[in-house]
């Protein structure tokens, strides 16, 4: 892997004296640079990754959202992002989004293995999920995303978003300097929190439940039914491999 930083001129860094410690530090961490077709070419700090000014010159990089469905009815388990986030504070999203990091075991790309071992790191240090709990095999690789959205007039997004389901019972012991909260939905009462002016949505949630999330969770619920799931009767487990047939393995959806 080069460790080109971009193939723009980037702009100098903020002052971050204004913002928490730790996610000072997480700033530093580095994000695996893409152009739109998702190579790899480079590496560069994910405050740099982040910058409006940067990604308004084209700054492109990789990055995972998980989507964790409770396995006997069905709910999928959002997160509110902490106060103290330095892009998308207070904001409900999906389970789990970050990036995968120019690692060697993050940088791998057959199956998917490098978002996979990412959302297994960042898993237990969100939402506080043991690591024993998860396995590369219990994630489900449906597509990705390209997206861009501003947090503020300083900071935003500019990604190629790998999209990953599961289905597990997990532990949670929620670290709050990543997530201030965290509830299971059913799908019914997710269209509700979207249609309550109180609450905030990250922009790739929506855009995902938008156009995605809404018919993959009807088409994994109807699947897993005719292969033997009851909630009401407390038999089976929903089962997000039921979709891989359908999924968009080759494709990089531009949703931008």
């Amino acid at each position: 892997m080069s460790t080109t930083t971009t193939m723009t001129q980037t702009a100098p860094a903020p002052d971050l004296d204004a913002y928490d410690e730790e996610q000072v530090r997480l700033m530093e961490e580095r994000c695996i640079l893409v152009d739109e077709n998702d190579k790899a070419y480079g590496e560069d700090s994910k405050k740099t990754c982040h910058l409006m000014s940067n990604i308004d010159n084209g700054l492109l990089h990789r990055a995972f959202s998980v989507f964790l469905f409770r396995p006997s009815d069905g709910r999928l388990l959002l997160q509110k992002r902490a106060d103290e986030k330095i892009t998308f504070p207070s904001m409900w999203t999906n389970t789990c989004c970050s990036h995968p990091l120019s690692i060697k075991a993050e940088l791998v790309e057959k199956d998917q293995a490098g978002v996979r071992a990412a959302a297994i790191r960042k898993l237990p240090h969100e939402l506080g999920i043991k690591p024993e709990e998860l396995k590369a095999e219990d994630f489900t690789y449906l597509t990705r995303i390209h997206y861009l959205a501003p947090s503020d007039g300083l900071w935003g997004e500019h990604e190629i978003d790998y999209i990953l389901f599961c289905a597990l019972d997990v532990t949670l012991n929620l670290n709050p300097n990543e997530v201030s909260a965290a509830e299971y939905v059913s799908k019914d009462e997710l269209e509700a929190m979207f249609n309550d002016p109180s609450n905030s949505f990250t922009p790739w949630f929506r855009l995902i439940a938008r156009d995605l999330l809404y018919p993959w969770w009807d088409e994994m619920a109807k699947k897993s039914r005719e292969a033997g799931w009851s909630p009401e009767k407390g038999e089976g487990k929903i089962d997000p491999r039921v979709l891989q047939a359908g999924a968009k393995n080759g494709e990089v959806l531009k949703m931008v």
